[in-house]
């Protein structure tokens, strides 16, 4: 499914691109039109589309030939086993890259848990959850059934944003039970009014699956959570 997947991919800049001529394509591209703006938007986001999945090493030149053939309705200049052979091959190789930087992250991940552990105010529980108590209240504290308001941002260990109901400026509502392990057990752990620090191991995230470009695999996830309140249940 993944061939096919770059096969559809490089189809469609071929539509993004099939307006150029020769001429056109050996001088900068105006952007000048709506037309000009939405087809290099297109463009811009099937390239990094192509990249978040390790395909970094395409030759654009080779695509614009491709492309070209493709419109002037020429024979295309290798077999299709030729074609899946090679699409093989970067597709293994993309997936070989996103395995090294999985272990990578992984390799990182501990040792940041193993520093931040020893650090003062930092709570490790049994299932290597570490945390810390920002701002501590006397509220209800939720169960797994139950469903809460928090206002939260997500952050990976370097500091970059990947989510924010805070930036957005609006608490969400959420069941207990159906998040991620680390925040099941931090939410848990809190009572209404509290704010928490979360640092949660990737084996209680998406471990090592990535769930958007933002989280690569592996990544420990560093949390500010505050639990606003908890929904009275329906009798």
């Amino acid at each position: 499914m993944k061939h096919h997947r770059l096969a559809a991919a490089v189809a469609l800049v071929g539509l993004v691109l099939a307006g150029c001529d020769k001429q056109a394509a050996e001088k900068e591209q105006e952007l000048k039109t709506p037309a000009q703006k939405a087809s290099y938007g297109i463009g811009l986001n099937m390239g990094r589309s192509l990249s978040q999945e390790g395909m970094d090493d395409l030759d654009s030149k080779a695509v614009a030939l491709g492309i070209e053939d493709a419109m002037a309705k020429k024979e295309q200049r290798l077999s299709d086993e030729q074609l899946m052979e090679a699409f093989g091959f970067l597709q293994k190789r993309a997936e070989e890259r996103m395995a090294a930087i999985g272990d990578e992250n992984a390799k990182a991940g501990k040792k940041f848990l193993e520093d931040n552990g020893k650090r003062e105010g930092v709570i490790t529980t049994a299932s290597g959850l570490q945390y810390e108590v920002l701002k501590k209240a006397d509220g209800a504290q939720p169960k797994a059934d139950d469903v809460v308001s928090v206002h939260y941002e997500g952050k990976l260990v370097d500091g970059t944003v990947f989510d924010s109901s805070i930036q957005r400026g609006a608490p969400i509502d959420l069941p207990v039970g159906g998040v991620i392990p680390g925040w099941v057990e931090g939410l848990q752990l809190m009572h209404v009014g509290e704010k928490y620090k979360l640092y949660i191991p990737s084996e209680l995230a998406y471990g090592a699956q990535s769930p958007s470009p933002m989280i690569p695999a592996n990544s420990v996830l560093v949390f500010e959570l505050e639990l606003l309140s908890i929904q009275e249940k329906a009798e």
